[in-house]
């Protein structure tokens, strides 16, 4: 009986620790995929008792047009239970992790009829939480995937979404409102990040530098640009805090432009402290726009 009893304790050890990878402290492990992500994933899931929030990627990465999954983003993974996405081709490696975690639940936070993308080409912008109304889509999406896969917390679930939903119309309201009144619309971005904010408040992307961070803009582009911003109004180039403003301040220099920052919210801490980092950072927004184009 005794052996019988050990060999049983044997299997079960093995057994509990085959693919080792996985640590059952009894928490339901959520892991984002970047920073706006973790914002809304959090705020849906603060305070539940059971529930841990990790995002992937350092605080210092920006948007994840390249970015290549590293060991230990891996070994986070295997560790999950959820995996929090933004979508819209954002995570270019999803293919990746899925082929490794093919039975990983996966919420694709864009995955929802009401959010409606910008088409580049046949490509389609990933950046929508730069609009509130579908940073508020996607929260909602999340939370009711987040029911769906975890049902003993639907309640906390639907009250915290409830709760922030309110606060990004809100936020909404105050920028709508703050903006409506602005003398010049047209604006010239680092990259493509901002339609969404601009079509919302009804601005208007003149020109943009690099289309993708890191790739310098041609000879012609330059020109191209330096031609548009000299026929607008007001000359402002908006950088972004999480890339170099080098061509920026090419253009600035060959124009007499000036240079402010918009921040597209792809970085941060991951706090629970910094629950509102997107209401705030989208205000420090609003307070810039304002300032350039009044």
């Amino acid at each position: 009986m005794k052996k019988f009893l050990l060999i049983m304790l044997t299997l079960a050890l093995l057994v509990s620790g085959c693919g080792g990878e996985k640590k059952d402290d009894g928490k339901l492990k959520i892991v984002t995929s970047f920073y706006p992500i973790y914002l809304e994933t959090m705020n849906i899931t603060r305070g539940v008792d059971g529930v841990k929030v990790v995002n992937m990627t350092p605080p210092q990465t920006g948007c994840l047009h390249d970015y290549q999954l590293t060991p230990e983003d891996m070994k986070l993974l295997e560790t999950a239970d959820i995996f929090v996405v933004n979508g819209l081709g954002m995570e270019s490696f999803l293919d990746k992790v899925v082929e490794a975690r093919p039975n990983l639940k996966i919420i694709n936070a864009s995955d929802t009829p009401a959010i409606v993308p910008i088409m580049e080409g046949d490509e389609p912008n990933p950046h929508v939480w730069l609009s509130i109304t579908y940073a508020m889509e996607q929260t909602k999406n999340i939370s009711s995937k987040l029911c769906e896969l975890d049902p003993k917390h639907t309640e906390a679930y639907k009250r915290h979404t409830l709760d922030y939903v309110d606060e990004l119309t809100t936020l909404r309201d105050e920028i709508e409102i703050s903006l409506a009144t602005l003398p010049n619309k047209d604006i010239v971005t680092f990259h493509e990040a901002f339609p969404y904010l601009a079509k919302e408040f009804g601005l208007k992307i003149a020109a943009v530098i690099e289309r993708e961070p890191g790739t310098e803009p041609t000879p012609q582009e330059l020109a191209e640009t330096i031609e548009k911003i000299n026929s607008l109004p007001v000359k402002v180039i908006f950088t972004e805090p999480q890339y170099s403003p080098k061509a920026a301040e090419t253009i600035a220099r060959e124009t007499g432009a000036q240079i402010f920052e918009l921040d597209p919210i792809v970085t941060g801490e991951s706090k629970p402290e910094n629950l509102l980092d997107y209401v705030d950072r989208m205000l420090n927004n609003t307070l810039t726009l304002i300032k350039a184009l009044q």
